[in-house]
């Protein structure tokens, strides 16, 4: 077995890896750019080694670096995790030159999968169904478009050495083709150095199932059961389970079979990942072969017992596979949400910076955590915006969902935006809970982005409960304060008004001392409050009316902001008088900005298409910026005339910088 190995990675997957040798008593080797330097997987590693400047094409992509990491360190095999250079053939064949294990497949499988086009020709000769589609590479626009109406609208334009989202675009229309074509050109050549692209059919109310391949250097291959991949946004996942709700035994044998046959065909060995789309009808197509671990490995993981990342060290090691097709057994069902740095009350635009305070929920056998930051960490605008990867586990599907529910409310994340509220949405979603899920969920049921409104509300008076507990708390503490006037001690009131935006609620609270509780009367309805919470504790964690709630808390000056189940509510508690008295302030409006095209988003801007003095239409391009690898067009949302263009091309900007400012046409 390797003594030591070095993870060409970071992040969550380089803490992950270093885990498993870690269990296996193997010494691992980190790489960092100058942006992780104090990354958490540079801390977890027993060596780590400098590979580059914070950009991924000047440090974490340079083949010649991690080599020699490799050679400085003794280290004597790579795990590449995923992304970067996990699927990369060079990569292999330089690690193979330097006789330096790699923990993957054989150079022949990931060039043969690695490309689009090929892996579907090696698909449809291994037996294995396919979408019908162009296969070959096209060379332009036009002949873009006249592909796509020869397939037939809608169709899929895909880069050939893409993925994670990058390089996918939906077509319904020539229009729509044109300019699908030419940015999956760019994020092609800008993300994999491949502008390659080509198009297929899209299959209209799909699901995204893949199925789990383990396969040894002896010629023995199983599959490890499917993951429901299917709550996409952007063609990027961000909800996984296992088992799918939707596979019967039947689909999942023959599904399975064809993905060991198409493993098979390639001499295949390590941990993969074979796709399909299915059709309502359980039909299923092949999309293609990763030939890496995927990002959502844990959920197979909890649901067979296996650990992927030792299977694939053993294999990479020469060891043969002691698991046959019949000891795969699925037990219960997990459940796996991808927690990103990002506002989905911005349309889901990436946020940079500093976790202030980072507090993940308890790991136990119902809850996992992979992540690569801590508090204090920050978050990097060089990078994939992930936090985490939380992951729960039930006996069912429904105790899964239930786990996760509570989970997201224990994650306490401060100093950036985040996808909690989404994802907690998500949890509490009917249709999800029925699993009657496609790639179009996000789509159908968000039409119009995500907002507020579409947050579960259980009971609207829970967060109402906890901050007049709260508040008693604090008072009951500010009444003990020693040196206090003797003749005038402060006094609690029972009566208070809980005062949200222009919402006022009047309630009484008292401590009940034969049962240790508090009683909060709101109306004609009275809540039991139980909890040990002390004043300072980021979290209310404790009972009401005997059910358990957890709640985030902040104190900000002289009222509160708490979450739970995804919705955030900003109180001020006050004595009645006072309540009547706040609804006399004047309201202060916010200055206009709508003459100035902000950026919602850090990034770089990539391109202004515009000059000063020009006229714009809506629809209109006006820039182009570029964030977390993808690239984002602003367009124009009224006629108006350019005034002033206030950020260069190539300018990294903050969120809200002013790009343009315009005059309204009149």
């Amino acid at each position: 077995m390797f003594s030591k190995i070095l993870i060409a990675n970071r992040g969550e997957i380089a803490c992950r890896v270093i885990k498993s040798a870690r269990k296996m008593g193997i010494k691992t080797v980190a790489v960092y750019s100058d942006a992780d330097k104090a990354a958490l997987h540079v801390q977890m590693a027993d060596e780590a080694v400098r590979i580059g400047p914070a950009p991924s094409n000047q440090s974490y992509l340079i083949i010649e670096n991690i080599i020699e990491a490799c050679k400085s360190t003794g280290a004597e095999a790579v795990h590449p995790g995923y992304g970067f250079l996990s699927e990369n053939q060079a990569f292999a064949k330089a690690l193979d030159a330097a006789n330096i294990a790699f923990i993957g497949p054989p150079n022949g499988a990931i060039a043969a999968m690695g490309d689009k086009i090929t892996s579907k020709k090696i698909a449809a000769d291994a037996g294995v169904s396919t979408v019908p589609g162009y296969m070959g590479v096209i060379k332009d626009t036009d002949e873009a478009i006249k592909i796509a109406n020869e397939i037939g609208y809608p169709v899929m334009l895909k880069a050939s050495a893409g993925g994670g989202g990058k390089g996918m675009r939906i077509a319904r229309n020539d229009a729509e083709c044109r300019e699908g074509f030419e940015r999956a050109t760019s994020e092609a050549a800008s993300s994999f150095g491949d502008d390659r692209v080509f198009v297929e059919k899209f299959v209209e109310e799909p699901r995204h199932i893949e199925i789990q391949v383990l396969a040894d250097k002896h010629g023995n291959a199983i599959y490890l059961g499917e993951r429901e991949c299917s709550i996409q946004r952007r063609h990027q996942k961000v909800v996984e389970e296992a088992p799918s709700p939707f596979i019967d035994p039947a689909t999942r044998k023959a599904m399975g079979e064809q993905a060991v046959a198409l493993a098979r065909a390639v001499d295949y060995c390590s941990a993969g990942t074979v796709e399909f789309i299915v059709d309502k009808d359980k039909n299923f197509y092949f999309l293609e072969m990763n030939t890496r671990l995927q990002v959502e490995h844990p959920v197979t993981e909890l649901v067979t017992g296996q650990d992927l990342v030792e299977w694939m060290i053993k294999i990479a090691d020469g060891e043969k596979l002691t698991l046959k097709q019949d000891d795969v057994t699925l037990t219960g069902w997990a459940m796996e949400t991808r927690v990103y740095a990002e506002d989905p009350f911005r349309e889901f635009l990436p946020s940079t910076g500093r976790l202030v305070r980072y507090q993940p929920p308890a790991e136990s056998d119902t809850v996992r955590v992979d992540t690569g930051v801590y508090e204090g960490g920050e978050i990097s605008m060089f990078y994939d915006p992930m936090v985490a990867k939380l992951i729960t586990y039930g006996e069912d599907r429904d105790q899964a969902i239930g786990e996760m529910r509570r989970a997201l409310d224990a994650y306490y994340i401060r100093g950036i935006s985040h996808n909690i509220p989404f994802l907690a949405a998500v949890m509490a979603n009917k249709r999800f809970q029925d699993g009657n899920i496609t790639t179009n969920f996000i789509t159908e049921e968000y039409p119009n982005g995500f907002s507020a409104d579409d947050l579960p509300n259980d009971d609207p008076a829970t967060l109402i409960v906890v901050a007049a507990y709260i508040n008693q708390r604090v008072a009951e503490r500010n009444a003990g304060i020693t040196g206090q006037v003797s003749d005038h001690p402060l006094e609690i009131a029972e009566s208070w008004v809980a005062v949200c935006g222009d919402e006022h609620t009047a309630f009484d609270i008292e401590f009940d001392g034969v049962n240790g509780d508090y009683i909060v009367a709101i109306g004609d309805r009275s809540y039991g409050v139980v909890s040990d919470w002390k004043i300072g504790d980021p979290m209310f964690v404790g009972e009401i009316d005997g059910a358990p709630v957890c709640v985030q808390i902040d104190i900000e000056g002289v009222g509160y902001k708490l979450a739970a189940n995804g919705i955030q509510r900003h109180f001020k508690v006050m004595l009645p008088r006072v309540a009547e008295l706040q609804k006399l302030m004047p309201f202060k409006a916010p200055p206009d900005m709508s003459n100035f095209l902000l950026s919602p988003m850090p990034g770089l801007l990539v391109k202004v298409s515009v000059e000063e003095g020009q006229t714009v239409q809506p629809g209109e391009e006006l820039c182009i910026l570029e964030a977390m690898k993808m690239e984002n067009v602003l367009k124009c949302e009224s006629k108006g005339v350019v005034k002033k263009i206030h950020a260069e091309q190539g300018a990294n900007l903050s969120v809200d910088a002013i790009i343009i400012e315009f005059e309204k046409d009149e």
